[in-house]
């Protein structure tokens, strides 16, 4: 008699995930948000008026590879939250809720706690919920030790916290948030330069002051609290999430036709790892700029005379970057980094 077992797939095992991510949701959301297991999940609307629904999904990418060299998981699951929450805070929207898609040749239990204890880390930063998620065990598709993560986040706001990005004009002023390394993007670079110059991530770098792979396997800054807190004093006007396409790449995505963002380079502090790699790797500055975040996880576009309430609420996180100029749309780099 063959058994689903024998073709990989062990269901009794997958049951006990179940039963761990029940008990940890009950133990940081409390028991009325215990759907783990139904079909799916949900959660009252309470307070919005007129409600505006944002939804967003991504994933943590190669530096899964990373983690899983190391046998370090936990992070990466903070990065999964990190990645999407980010994104729904750039409409105006809250995120609420919180699902997670975790595929892999065969279950290992121990390494799935870990991931999902990055993810109840994750939510409880961004203030969210893990409403639920699906852990899916595919012999034969993955092999074992690998597995592959992807993320959905459902935000609300009222229709008019949303943000009307035409409101951004000439003289605005835009305020940086430091990010917290390379976050989640451009691993698929920074592998190569480590197989071309054959770097172990085992390696302490002096100019690291830590192993290479602790370094690379910072988890992605969660912005939410931030954004939440200083949207009470100050009218923001647009908010952008740096990740692939650096900065660049991404704030051009908020402005309206007719402005340019102007970025002042020698106001952003690089993170030595992103220096380290960009001279061990030989990688030009322009290439340095189109891939990672160069320290600036998030920017954030004010009124000028809002600017100092701004950054007093957000603290010292925050750093002015910029402001908006009229013109071709698009984003200009002006001075020198600091280092």
């Amino acid at each position: 008699m063959t058994s689903y077992k024998d073709a990989g797939v062990d269901i009794e095992k997958a049951d006990r995930l179940v039963q761990y991510i029940k008990n940890r949701v009950r133990e940081n959301f409390g028991e009325a948000f215990d759907q783990i297991g139904a079909f799916a999940g949900g959660m009252s609307l309470k307070g919005y008026r007129n409600p505006v629904i944002f939804t967003t999904t991504d994933g943590v990418g190669t530096k899964l590879k990373i983690a899983q060299e190391l046998g370090v998981h936990r992070t990466v699951g903070i990065d999964l939250v990190a990645m999407n929450v980010n994104d729904v805070i750039t409409t105006g929207a809250k995120p609420l809720l919180f699902l997670d898609y975790i595929a892999t040749g065969k279950i290992k239990e121990e390494v799935i706690r870990e991931l999902i204890d990055g993810i109840i880390e994750g939510c409880r930063l961004a203030g969210c919920v893990l409403a639920g998620g699906e852990t899916a065990e595919m012999p034969g598709f993955y092999p074992e030790g690998v597995y592959d993560l992807a993320g959905f986040c459902v935000g609300m706001a009222e229709e008019e916290e949303v943000f009307d990005i035409s409101k951004i004009e000439k003289d605005d002023v835009l305020i940086g948030l430091r990010s917290n390394g390379f976050h989640s993007n451009g691993f698929s670079l920074i592998r190569k330069v480590l197989k071309d110059k054959n770097i172990s991530l085992r390696e302490n770098p002096d100019e690291l002051g830590a192993p290479l792979g602790e370094v690379l396997l910072k988890p992605t800054a969660i912005y939410v609290k931030e954004v939440m807190k200083v949207r009470k004093e100050v009218d923001v006007k647009g908010i952008a999430h740096i990740t692939g396409g650096g900065i660049a790449g991404n704030l051009v995505r908020i402005l309206p036709e007719g402005v340019k963002a102007i970025i002042d380079l020698s106001a952003i502090n690089v993170p030595p790892e992103m220096v380290w790699l960009s001279s061990v790797g030989r990688i030009p500055q322009g290439e340095m700029l189109k891939t990672f975040n160069m320290g600036v996880g998030m920017i954030l576009v004010v009124a000028k005379d809002e600017t100092e309430k701004a950054l007093s609420v957000l603290g010292d996180k925050a750093f002015k970057i910029g402001h908006i100029e009229r013109g071709k749309t698009g984003v200009e780099f002006r001075g020198t980094f600091q280092n």
